[in-house]
């Protein structure tokens, strides 16, 4: 089940856990740190569902979930709520307020996942909701985050486990630059010994694997001074 996700959560460390996690089950995400933000990202995105922690900065999670079921753009988006209060009266609130489902901290990343794929099942949302394909595909690219697959223009490309989750991040969201850091987190796991230097190593194989002329890439761009980028334009 392949779903845009739009994660609300003010810790970045956190917020970067999760965004890996919701990747490799085959979704999209798109990570905001405050309730004002994911408010905007919510009624411009139209996500699939939102995962919202409760005590965001600006405006807190309660308030997000009142105005999305307010407002006329997606009132019936579903949402799960995080908090580190679990309080029954706030588990109370959080689901009349209009959370679809609700999970304390600490939480087992697994239990989040089982989580979300069981309400966007319900809701109907999602890619997955439709044919259960939770494949990503970008620029020419797809990779198939069940099968461990990648495909450039329909033919197989074989990838170290670390370029693989470089892909599948950068495929998740193409035209998004990543750093050369939001990069290396990606293959924390696969390739213990990588430094940020290290990533352009990986890069650089990649090109060679997926692009006519590596010397100039067409798909994986290289934006000075910030990082890189999977763009679908052709040069």
């Amino acid at each position: 089940m392949c779903a845009h996700v739009l994660v609300a959560e003010d810790d970045e460390k956190q917020a970067e856990l999760l965004r890996r996690s919701l990747l490799a089950e085959g979704h999209t995400a798109t990570v905001v740190h405050d309730g004002a933000a994911a408010l905007d990202a919510a009624r411009r995105l139209r996500p699939d569902l939102v995962v919202l922690d409760l005590m965001l900065p600006v405006l807190d999670g309660f308030g997000v979930c009142r105005a999305l079921r307010a407002g006329p753009e997606q009132p019936d988006i579903p949402v799960v709520m995080l908090t580190a209060r679990s309080a029954e009266d706030d588990v109370l609130l959080g689901l009349d307020v209009g959370a679809d489902d609700y999970l304390t901290k600490p939480y087992s990343p697994r239990e989040l996942m089982a989580r979300i794929r069981t309400v966007l099942r319900r809701s109907g949302r999602g890619v997955g909701a439709r044919d259960d394909d939770p494949v990503v595909r970008a620029a020419g690219i797809s990779v198939d985050p069940v099968r461990h697959e990648v495909r450039c223009d329909g033919a197989p490309v074989e990838c170290t486990p670390a370029e693989f989750q470089i892909l599948l991040a950068m495929a998740g969201e193409p035209e998004r630059v990543f750093t050369r850091r939001q990069l290396l987190h990606c293959t924390r796991g696969f390739d213990r010994a990588s430094t940020e230097r290290a990533v352009d190593v990986h890069i650089m194989n990649l090109r060679r694997k997926i692009e006519a002329d590596p010397r100039r890439p067409a798909r994986l761009l290289t934006v000075f001074g910030v990082g890189y980028k999977l763009s679908g334009a052709r040069r």
